[in-house]
């Protein structure tokens, strides 16, 4: 045995963390916040590797009094402005009122965008209504803002018999074609590599449309999300790549992933791809931050990789009970607040907002989701029973109908 040898420490595996276990706070210090305004904004035909220092800082436009300040206020006007606080309300409501529907056995399951809202929300407002989303189970708000009949989506939920996806999707995992959002697959990461495909396709048709394709950190470790930045890097694909870190997946820690000392949106830069690590629950960071990467798009300057910095403020899921793994008041304490709460405090601020508004609108939401849930059990609920033909499971799989399956349909005496 060498010197070296003898000098040589064993080998250590590092497992990555939490920073906040339950029964004690979190320490939130890793997130590299930046200060609103202080992060610059590059022109959109930029190279991808000026975009390196962006990936490491955090944009920001609101401040901690809600003005909006810094190169990347997108000065939306009132309207927009108001749009944009009126569908987050009306998401946050729609969760809860589902939520209550799952605990009431109506469902069988639900996932809330819970502090998340902002992020699919500015986003859908900053692209054309016939861009297409390929999104993860978080992002209902697209389809809110697209104005999909709540019914539908209420009906989709409860799998009753007018389901427009018949009962063959769980809960949540929505489809609709004409609002530009694709078919959720509960496959983690798939549906990155299909958004790069089908962007890479309308480029090659000449179209003029964009993609948009979402994941959240824990799927990141997944071969498709490499796979994806691959070819958007190579073909330069037309397509906005979405990364929400809001630091959990179902039980780990974002930095399981990866996210420990470094950052999701520096994967985009070690691939060649512009890339963005934004405030996500600052609605008009991520609405100026969208406008610039869609810009980029549809200006043939490639992809963009954009990291969401925001908080999963409920559970996972309804199967999940997040105070076995982190503290129970965390959110409470994320330094980066309520996405809703901030949008408020900026149109108060500009006088297009006040208080009395604020909970009038949530009654109206509240009215508006009600009913559409009345009218959605009409069709029936799983705490009612609902009824599918036996046929219907043999349509729409095969365009014309195998003989063992006819077979089967005939045994069945329909």
């Amino acid at each position: 045995m060498n010197k070296l040898e003898k000098q040589a420490e064993p080998l250590r595996l590092h497992v990555p963390e939490p920073t906040g276990r339950p029964g004690c706070a979190t320490d939130f210090s890793y997130l590299r916040l930046s200060k609103a305004g202080e992060v610059r904004r590059p022109p959109v035909a930029t190279l991808p590797v000026d975009t390196r220092d962006i990936a490491y800082s955090l944009v920001r436009v609101l401040d901690e009094q809600g003005q909006a300040v810094g190169p990347w206020d997108p000065k939306l006007d009132t309207e927009t402005l108001r749009l944009g606080m009126r569908t987050m309300i009306k998401t946050r409501v729609f969760d809860a009122r589902m939520l209550i529907a799952q605990r009431q056995k109506k469902m069988s399951f639900y996932m809330q965008c819970l502090g998340e809202e902002a992020i699919a929300t500015a986003q859908t407002m900053a692209l054309n209504r016939d861009d297409m989303c390929f999104p993860t189970y978080r992002q209902q708000s697209i389809l809110l803002c697209r104005d999909v009949p709540m019914t539908e989506m209420i009906c989709q939920l409860l799998s009753n018999e007018n389901d427009p996806l018949k009962g063959r999707q769980l809960p949540v995992m929505y489809s609709d074609r004409e609002a530009g959002f694709f078919s959720i697959s509960g496959n983690l990461a798939t549906q990155y590599i299909q958004a790069v495909g089908w962007a890479m396709a309308s480029a090659i048709k000449g179209d003029t449309r964009i993609a948009s394709a979402w994941i959240g950190d824990g799927a990141t470790a997944e071969a498709d999300f490499d796979t994806a930045l691959t070819f958007a890097h190579v073909y330069h694909a037309p397509v906005i790549l979405n990364v929400v870190n809001n630091q959990w997946a179902i039980s780990t820690f974002q930095a399981i992933a990866g996210g420990e000392n470094t950052t999701f949106a520096a994967r985009g830069v070690g691939c060649g791809i512009a890339s963005l690590r934004v405030d996500g629950n600052d609605f008009l960071a991520v609405y100026a931050a969208s406008q610039w990467a869609a810009e980029r798009a549809r200006s043939n300057q490639g992809p963009t990789l954009i990291e969401w910095v925001t908080y999963r403020a409920g559970p996972h899921s309804t199967s999940d009970d997040p105070s076995k793994y982190r503290p129970a008041d965390d959110w409470n304490h994320f330094p980066l607040g309520d996405p809703i709460e901030r949008l408020k405090q900026h149109l108060i601020g500009i006088g297009a907002w006040s208080e009395q508004e604020h909970v009038d609108c949530q009654k109206e939401m509240e009215a508006l989701v009600i009913a559409a849930q009345k009218e959605a059990e009409q069709y029936g609920s799983m705490a009612n029973g609902h009824t599918f033909s036996p046929a219907e499971m043999f349509d729409d799989i095969y365009q014309e109908m195998p003989e063992h399956l006819r077979q089967q349909r005939q045994q069945l005496g329909i």
